[in-house]
């Protein structure tokens, strides 16, 4: 995801260098400058120059343009080491939940090397997900940040990534491209990461003592496993390789930052394309989610982090200077493409225990 930046003010005025007044004829001394036509609109005057100067130019004062700052690399270095590491480090636990085979043996030696399976791929679909706002930010020379990664010691070892943009973006188009490169770059990453994790899982016969995390499956994880693997069997279940686990967290990540709601990449493409109508769709949206915590527990996170945003920044999105032209047809069809991506990344369960303890 990323922050557009603060409301814009609107419009800002240029201003002359030099006191206003009307010229005409440069360089004639005939000409009475003094009382321009009442008709004439207020245009920026200049001065007509003396006989004795050469010809005058308009000199203007362009608005105050932020300087671009410069980025502490180390900063997002290190956040991007430790991100690494903690990856790494749960992936290794997830090789090791695959190697049990569901029976609680381990039948291979596991290292921590093992853990870059799911690792690299995580790490690829986020880092693409947010070097697609960036470079769609340098595209359009918008000032942002280079991406945070966030280590954190939970299943998934990170809460995903994030850019800052330091300044207002300006119109609809530039805040829809930048807005909807971040889920297209990827998602084009997680697909094919998801059916080669797929080809390495395997279908095995589920324990009757079995106890674990049932995974919601979205409409494009259903695909890939049908395509791969068929029909499972009574009784068996898809042991998930790292890399199809770290796909499956890339597919959720996707459809969660296309909620339009805010300052999520949803909330920027719903205000693109729909302009003031995109206030009742983030309401909408938020609702959704609320009433999402009865199906799952696991949206009650995702729902408080809702709430606050919706507190603290409200449902109507920052207005650009063109909020009151519409999106072009092209866009348009890109951010219909958006809606169908989140369609098949999203489950309404996405993390539920299952076993007899829980039945």
């Amino acid at each position: 995801p990323f922050q557009a930046g603060q409301r814009l003010a609107g419009h800002r005025r240029l201003t002359p260098a030099s006191p206003p007044a009307r010229s005409q004829n440069y360089g004639s001394p005939h000409v009475d400058h003094s009382n321009p036509p009442p008709s004439t609109p207020d245009p920026i005057w200049v001065p007509a120059p003396r006989e004795d100067e050469p010809l005058a130019r308009s000199v203007f004062t362009p608005p105050n343009v932020p300087a671009r700052r410069q980025d502490r690399a180390w900063v997002n270095l290190l956040l991007l080491l430790a991100t690494i590491g903690s990856t790494t480090y749960f992936g290794s636990w997830h090789y090791q939940g695959f190697v049990t085979d569901f029976d609680g043996v381990v039948h291979s030696q596991v290292s921590l090397w093992h853990g870059l399976w799911y690792s690299a791929t995580i790490l690829g679909i986020l880092g693409c997900h947010e070097l697609g706002h960036y470079f769609a930010c340098r595209y359009y020379r918008v000032d942002a940040s280079l991406p945070y990664f966030l280590p954190a010691p939970l299943l998934t070892g990170t809460l995903g990534a994030f850019i800052r943009i330091r300044q207002p973006i300006p119109t609809k188009r530039m805040l829809f491209d930048i807005g909807v490169a971040g889920p297209i770059a990827g998602f084009v990453v997680a697909v094919p990461a998801l059916f080669i994790g797929m080809s390495l899982s395997r279908v095995l016969p589920l324990p009757d003592e079995f106890v674990g995390y049932s995974l919601g499956e979205p409409l494009l994880f259903r695909l890939a496993a049908w395509l791969v693997w068929g029909d499972a069997p009574d009784g068996y279940s898809l042991n998930l390789h790292p890399m199809a686990f770290a796909a499956w967290f890339g597919l959720l990540a996707t459809a969660l930052n296309l909620f339009p709601i805010g300052q999520l990449d949803g909330g920027h493409i719903s205000y693109a394309t729909l302009g003031a109508r995109s206030t009742l769709v983030t309401i909408g949206a938020a609702a959704v989610v609320m009433l999402l915590t009865f199906v799952s527990a696991s949206w009650i996170a995702w729902a408080v982090l809702m709430a606050i945003m919706m507190f603290t920044m409200g449902p109507r999105h920052p207005r650009t200077l063109d909020h009151h032209i519409p999106l072009d047809r092209t866009r348009v069809w890109v951010a219909v493409g958006a809606l169908v991506i989140f369609i098949v990344c999203f489950t309404p369960a996405p993390l539920d225990l299952t076993g007899p303890l829980v039945e």
